[in-house]
């Protein structure tokens, strides 16, 4: 896959903006504040994804102006390609010079990886990031996964509204059989594909780690599921009726997916809690590179290496390695 031309018209503090970049590896670099970060996320968001920094839609537009345009040249299933978004408030994509009318298309047809600086979180912070970078990296191998996902959720929440209620109209209890099934049957295919991911991204990160160690270290990965068997819908069903009495005191469900997490290790001690820096962005940077491993080999091409200010912290072997990982991408 490669990247022909992006052009940029109202995006950001960016002045209209057309980029021809190389076809081997490019390397953007200035003061600061001047718009790198700005450049790359706007390539990513071709993706069909959010902002990697979190940014809303209207965010994305510059100041006293309607909306940004972003158009995007690409060579990716054997073919030339365009694709166009108009940012307002919301997204509007057009594929081939076809309107989309979700971006399942446009996420099919343009596939990246991104790392920058706030991926981090992914070994400090809590396990929703942790979540969120599996949620991310499947729904760009299946579309569909996000829409199961966003059922999961909203079933999650409208049991939410009847265990809190529930106290006061006893009558809801009969209510809380019919989400928890939609609940068992969601989340059960969201746990199973977790799984299966992680299991594939743990055959290539601890090989890619072994090399940005230079073999001194060894990296385990390990999915946590808060149930067990929790890919089994009914195993899923019998722990949310056995924490019902729980749930009604907190008023929140407390077992499914939406509470899994990820283990890092590195030489058996936990990275969140021992890791140096270092290590910390090492380990990430491995997943990241081992994501666009699975990416290409599910797609058959390579997807586009997106890396923001990744070389900070780094030592020049490891510098070195990753360059060479990607050459000829």
């Amino acid at each position: 896959m490669k990247v022909l031309r992006l052009s940029l018209e109202n995006y950001r503090n960016l002045t209209p903006t057309v980029l021809f970049p190389h076809e081997g590896i490019n390397v953007i670099y200035g003061n600061n504040a001047q718009g790198k970060t700005n450049l790359i996320e706007a390539l990513w968001l071709f993706c069909g994804q959010k902002s990697f920094r979190g940014s809303k839609d209207s965010e994305l537009v510059a100041f006293e102006k309607e909306a940004a345009r972003l158009r995007l040249q690409f060579h990716s299933g054997d073919r030339d390609q365009t694709a166009e978004i108009k940012i307002t408030n919301k997204r509007d994509y057009i594929l081939n010079d076809i309107p989309q009318a979700n971006t399942q298309r446009i996420g099919e047809s343009f596939c990246a990886v991104v790392f920058a600086p706030s991926h981090l979180s992914l070994i400090k912070d809590g396990p929703k990031s942790r979540r969120q970078f599996l949620d991310t990296a499947i729904s760009q191998l299946r579309p569909s996964y996000q829409k199961n996902l966003s059922g999961y959720q909203r079933a999650v929440m409208q049991r939410n509204a009847i265990l809190r209620d529930v106290k006061a109209h006893s009558e809801l209890l009969e209510m809380l059989e019919v989400f928890e099934d939609r609940i068992a049957l969601t989340g059960a295919k969201i746990i199973s594909q977790r799984q299966k991911y992680l299991e594939a991204l743990s055959k290539v990160a601890p090989e890619i780690y072994h090399g940005l160690s230079r073999g001194k270290e060894t990296l385990e990965i390990a999915y946590k599921s808060s149930i067990e068997n929790g890919s089994e819908p009914e195993q899923l069903r019998e722990a949310l009726k056995a924490a019902r009495a729980e749930d009604m005191h907190t008023g929140i469900t407390g077992v499914g997916p939406h509470r899994d997490d990820i283990d890092f290790m590195i030489n058996s001690l936990s990275v969140k809690s021992f890791g140096s820096q270092g290590q910390q962005r090492s380990a990430v940077l491995s997943m990241k590179l081992s994501e666009a491993e699975v990416l290409k080999r599910f797609s058959g091409e390579h997807p586009i290496a997106i890396l923001d200010d990744v070389m900070s912290e780094l030592d020049s072997e490891r510098q070195d390695y990753i360059f060479n990982h990607i050459k000829g991408w």
